[in-house]
């Protein structure tokens, strides 16, 4: 959308149509009468163009691809076939100031991610965000406190995709209707284990069709090794992720998609404390093996709980001695007073637990049931041209992050550390703020 298009102040248009009896809706687009529908095509750049950015092609089909944007310029061909007329580019800060661009996909390296989605928002544009939106507490402290200053502006949706699955909603409803009895612990678990010593050696140079420059962004540079691009596009991913520079490791990659399912349930806010321990820490690379705690105030449904997460082998007590939570790949247990729930992505087991006997949960009726959230990206795009309204926007998926950057913080303090979620800062240790953020080069501001 191009802003010298909005000629008439937002408040006295509402006004004025209020006064009159027109009822109309100003949409993002402040386009009158009708334009801005569901049926209207926007205009979007996809910045990141292969691995996650090849799962958004189908759905980009429906709307106007009017750029491309990629470090690694080889990726363009194919592209261009599924988005012909599109132009390229290379430099995400140049491609966010295309003309009359209305929204932005980000599949790019996780290190830029909340540099692009902040200048995106800045700009106005409606935001999809891969995973994770953030890698410090500080990035989505701010890309939150963004959205929230323009949330009747933009849509935003952070890419942890898997939410739209049914039983997200099967989940959430069980443990809201009492299921397992009054909540008092969630256990979240990944088991994926990745191993690396450190930061690749300096080994030959990039194509001169890769801007590696590009790739590092706002991160410290490291030399150039082709080992950080080896995997395949859907997981070349995990050839990077795991040092501190370029991603949070099982944190900010399953981690998110993982504990979005307890996170989904549970209504939280940002904890009140939170510690954390795993292997002996690596200034190169994230850790494999962690256990994180956060305590979490009650709200008005339930009381004060403990939501716990565990990665490389770390798990939580099973509900069951013949339940080998090993083969729970990546899953989700809530314990109450009167039952534990077992729940992977798609699949959920129900345990009653002492005298309970059910009779005092009540099962929804069909007609009762969450309705589904449909098409993940669809959702998103829909939102963009109407409501403004996605499952997974950054205020709620910010939340959820800033939670999981905040047990990265605790591991390499190494106590329990007390934290005050309004000023975003611990208050027990002072030193341990400075873990709040991340180093970035000069020249790569966050707020662009």
């Amino acid at each position: 959308m191009n802003p010298v298009t909005r000629t008439l102040d937002r408040r006295q248009f509402l006004k004025s149509a209020t006064a009159s009896g027109a009822g109309l809706l100003l949409l993002k687009s402040t386009t009158l009468f009708g334009a801005a529908t569901p049926s209207k095509k926007l205009n979007v750049a996809l910045i990141g163009v292969w691995g996650r950015g090849l799962a958004h092609y189908n759905a980009l089909k429906g709307e106007n691809v009017v750029a491309l944007c990629d470090v690694n310029e080889t990726r363009f061909a194919d592209a261009l076939k599924a988005f012909p007329g599109a132009k390229t580019y290379v430099d995400w800060r140049k491609c966010l100031d295309h003309r009359g661009l209305d929204a932005v996909v980000i599949c790019t390296a996780d290190h830029t991610h909340a540099h692009i989605a902040m200048w995106a928002m800045n700009r106005n544009l409606h935001v999809y965000c891969e995973k994770p939106i953030g890698m410090s507490v500080e990035e989505c402290r701010l890309l939150r406190a963004k959205y929230l200053e323009k949330k009747n502006r933009i849509a935003t949706q952070a890419g942890t995709q898997r939410h739209a699955l049914p039983n997200f909603a099967r989940v959430r409803e069980l443990v809201r209707d009492g299921a397992v009895g009054e909540l008092s612990g969630v256990f979240a678990w990944g088991n994926r284990q990745l191993r690396r010593p450190g930061y690749l050696p300096g080994e030959g140079s990039p194509p001169s069709t890769f801007h590696y420059d590009l790739w590092i962004g706002p991160s410290p540079y490291h030399p150039y090794n082709p080992g950080y691009f080896s995997g395949g596009p859907g997981a070349n991913c995990l050839q990077w992720n795991m040092y501190w520079d370029f991603g949070t490791g099982q944190v900010g990659d399953m981690g998110n998609h993982t504990m979005d399912l307890a996170w989904n349930a549970i209504d939280a806010g940002l904890p009140t404390a939170v510690e954390a321990k795993g292997e002996a820490f690596n200034p190169d690379v994230t850790p494999v093996e962690l256990t994180a705690h956060f305590d979490h105030p009650a709200n008005q449904w339930r009381p004060a709980i403990r939501v716990s997460w565990y990665q490389g082998g770390h798990l939580p007590t099973a509900p069951k001695n013949y339940i080998d939570l090993n083969k729970v790949g990546h899953g989700v247990m809530f314990k109450g007073s009167k039952g534990i729930l077992l729940a992977d992505f798609n699949s959920r087991m129900l345990f009653p637990v002492g005298d309970a006997d059910l009779t005092y949960y009540k099962v929804r009726s069909k007609d009762q049931l969450t309705p589904p959230v449909g098409d993940f990206q669809e959702q998103f795009y829909n939102a963009c041209k109407t409501d403004l309204k996605t499952s997974c926007n950054f205020d709620y998926n910010g939340l959820m992050t800033e939670q999981m950057a905040l047990g990265l913080a605790a591991y390499r303090a190494g106590k329990r550390l007390d934290y005050d979620g309004k000023a975003g800062r611990f208050t027990n240790d002072a030193a341990a703020n400075a873990l709040l953020k991340r180093p970035y080069r000069e020249g790569w501001p966050i707020n662009g």
